[in-house]
């Protein structure tokens, strides 16, 4: 038995509940290399958690937060505190998935001890199992050093957009030999260093088939192939929430729409005097 957060929806508060342990585990989703593919989402509140979790193997509380929630225009500004709050936030809201949190800009880079430190200290204010980080060949030794302490590790090649102000922008990648050359080894060089899962993002196909066959761990594919072991999408573009999203992104719903036409009909009741009705309001006691 542990003891998992839920959120009593009637109330809109958080309550501990002992509950038996049944969430995924990073061995279970490492095993999944070459099997049922694997569903990826992001998450960043507990309510979202909730409604993605039951369908989700893994939830990413992606730095794509920074743009997504905060409208910042890029990933870089996003800090450890912001990635601990909702993290916080998502494991709370989930019971199934393994929780995977994105380290920020600038919290790793620097060597493999201050990525350890980052690392280890959101996932003790998160409660999370695992933290994603970008980069190929020269990230290696961190993730080596992570995996070595502990500390599960999911990598990031390809289109990398913490790092859009080298790449000067968020297009494909690998459409020379030589940049998918690097792509490949960057993405193995990952792998063999220990990490257990890998996404790769915004590269031509071939690249993502050769990197699924050659290396033994899961790849994620995100713009990639449907070959990969499986897929992770923000859960804001999937859902329709915004008008302009990735060529990458198919559009599940168009809630963008379905939210608006509910505020209208919201608005025109209150400015009618239709709302509250007399289900909404409390009478006096006779």
């Amino acid at each position: 038995m542990s003891t998992t957060f839920t959120l009593d929806t009637a109330t809109s508060r958080a309550n501990p509940t002992p509950a038996p342990m049944k969430r995924l585990t990073v061995p279970s989703i490492r095993a999944r290399k070459g099997a049922e593919p694997l569903v990826m989402l992001t998450a960043y509140t507990v309510r979202t958690a909730q409604l993605l979790d039951p369908h989700c193997d893994m939830l990413l509380v992606g730095d794509s937060l920074g743009q997504v929630v905060y409208g910042l225009p890029s990933t870089v500004p996003v800090t450890l505190e912001m990635m601990a709050a909702h993290g916080a936030a998502v494991v709370r809201g989930s019971y199934h998935a393994v929780v995977v949190i994105d380290m920020p800009f600038g919290s790793y880079e620097a060597s493999p001890e201050k990525a350890f430190e980052s690392a280890a200290w959101l996932l003790k204010q998160t409660g999370a199992a695992a933290v994603k980080l970008e980069g190929g060949r020269a990230m290696a030794p961190t993730v080596k050093f992570l995996s070595e302490r502990g500390i599960p590790v999911m990598g990031h090649v390809g289109l990398t957009p913490q790092a859009v102000n080298t790449l000067g922008g968020y297009g494909a990648r690998g459409r020379t030999q030589a940049e998918a050359a690097k792509i490949i080894d960057d993405g193995q060089a990952i792998a063999a260093a220990g990490a257990f899962a890998l996404v790769i993002e915004g590269v031509v196909e071939p690249i993502a088939i050769e990197l699924t066959r050659t290396i033994d761990c899961p790849t994620i594919g995100i713009g990639a192939s449907a070959q990969c072991d499986g897929q992770v999408l923000v859960a804001e573009d999937m859902l329709g929430l915004f008008d302009r999203t990735a060529r990458f992104v198919k559009k599940f719903d168009d809630l963008a729409g379905r939210i608006s036409a509910a505020v209208e009909t919201y608005a025109a009741d209150v400015r009618s005097r239709t709302f509250p009705g007399a289900e909404q309001i409390y009478a006096p006691k006779d």
